[in-house]
């Protein structure tokens, strides 16, 4: 049977994603493209310090992928009375989840981070860095939950709103906070982070009051007291704890990542924060479409149409490479002047451009591997997706731990990348086209 689903419903689910993930992509960006010119500790702080920050929120991340994915299931069942239910369960969740994690950087990045940074400058840039954005974290997890819920049920151009809110307050803070312009101090790379802050915070109230003013009147059950439900609760975590493990184990590994790089030296570490700045552009359409196949993997199988999956997931991962593949061509023809937006360094900006080259063969890959991955957890199997990503991950820490010590070229651990997507697109695939996915229940 030809699947239903059609090139403009995968699309008006994607962009929107695409641009809210471009969130976090755009705070980095202005963030690295201010702070370059700087000079290579400020970019290497800002690099590690967020990529610590990053690994705590990633937890709350994994457990609104499991909301999202039982959302998207009850939705495509018709059963829309159950996500204020499921919403609310994942927000008491996540307020527990939130304080916690706040109480962990508060009261121990100091003694983490001077275990991880080699480095003794960019180590206290990096604490001036974590001190603002530390209080953050509980805003950062309700937005992933907001964005969990608007995934779930199709409606994701709020997504797009939000985005645009923190593009604006974090650019325009950036450029006051960082320089001391208009009248602000001038703060550096704590200028940085307080201005991050200051745009995750204008995203939550964003999420809240938009959700009240559109959702308290409709059919989903939203902002209403629902009695607490240890089943429904148990069957969330059942489904979002793997997740959970999952997208803190990924983002973790690809901390220890830059921390090995951060051992080759300070000039290794500043261009890594570059390449990877250019890199979560280059993977936002992968992600986007992976979060999208995610979610019509899930409701296609709660509408009761498990055949067409493969289907579904042959057509979302052609748009994706559409959407990707010029942009890589772009790349890969003017790296230069791509990465002068970065630095005025110009031998700095030539360093820079082979790990360029390796990111857009890499950026391919991410693709299929990550479109294919998220199919597997669209299925609600998120046990089985967490055990085929650890496995790919171990090669790929293996990997980068023997490049770091056998070449000083930093190009060489960056094709670590391509090794990750390709293995995890065979054996996801492998997965999909064997094992009995289409029985679990959610």
């Amino acid at each position: 049977m030809k699947s239903q689903i059609t090139n403009k419903e995968i699309w008006s689910i994607a962009i929107p994603i695409m641009l809210g993930n471009l969130a976090q992509t755009i705070i980095n960006f202005t963030d690295t493209a201010f702070l370059g010119h700087l000079g290579v500790i400020e970019l290497g702080a800002s690099m590690l310090a967020g990529l610590f920050y990053f690994v705590f929120t990633t937890i709350a991340a994994g457990f609104a992928i499991g909301i999202q994915i039982i959302i998207a299931r009850r939705f495509g069942e018709g059963n829309n009375g159950r996500v204020g239910v499921i919403f609310e369960h994942g927000s008491l969740f996540v307020l527990v989840l939130g304080t916690i994690l706040f109480s962990i950087i508060y009261f121990f990045s100091d003694v983490l981070l001077a275990w991880i940074i080699d480095s003794p400058n960019i180590y206290a840039s990096s604490l001036d860095y974590i001190k603002y954005r530390q209080f953050g974290i509980i805003f950062v997890c309700f937005n992933f939950l907001y964005r969990g819920l608007y995934v779930g049920i199709s409606n994701t151009k709020v997504i797009t709103y939000s985005t645009i809110i923190m593009a604006i307050v974090n650019i325009l803070l950036d450029y006051c906070l960082i320089f001391g312009k208009l009248g602000f101090p001038e703060m550096g790379i704590g200028g940085a982070a307080l201005a991050s802050l200051c745009a995750e915070i204008a995203a939550f109230l964003f999420f809240g009051i938009y959700s009240y003013i559109t959702l308290k009147d409709k059919d989903f059950g939203m902002f209403k007291i629902h009695k607490l439900e240890t089943e429904l609760m148990r069957r969330i975590l059942k489904v979002a704890t793997p997740t959970m493990v999952q997208k803190l184990f990924s983002f973790g590994v690809w901390f220890v990542f830059f921390i090995m790089i951060e051992k080759m030296g300070e000039t290794a570490t500043g261009i890594s924060s570059i390449v990877r700045s250019i890199y979560m552009i280059l993977i936002t359409p992968a992600f986007a479409f992976a979060t999208t196949t995610n979610t019509l993997v899930s409701r296609t199988i709660g509408a009761g149409h498990p055949e067409q999956v493969f289907s579904t997931i042959t057509k979302i991962m052609k748009n994706c490479l559409l959407c990707t593949l010029p942009v890589i061509i772009i790349l890969a023809i003017i790296p230069i002047q791509v990465v002068s937006i970065y630095t005025d360094d110009l031998n700095l900006a030539q360093m820079v451009v082979p790990s360029i080259y390796a990111i857009c063969i890499g950026a391919i890959f991410q693709a299929i591997g990550n479109g294919y991955f998220e199919a597997v957890s669209g299925t609600g199997n998120t046990s089985a997706a967490l055990y085929l990503e650890t496995s790919v991950l171990i090669i790929y820490l293996i990997f980068v731990a023997i490049m770091t010590k056998i070449t000083t070229e930093v190009q060489w651990v960056w094709t670590a990348e391509i090794l990750y997507g390709s293995f995890l697109a065979f054996i996801c695939i492998i997965y999909m086209k064997f094992a009995k996915w289409n029985e679990k229940k959610i």
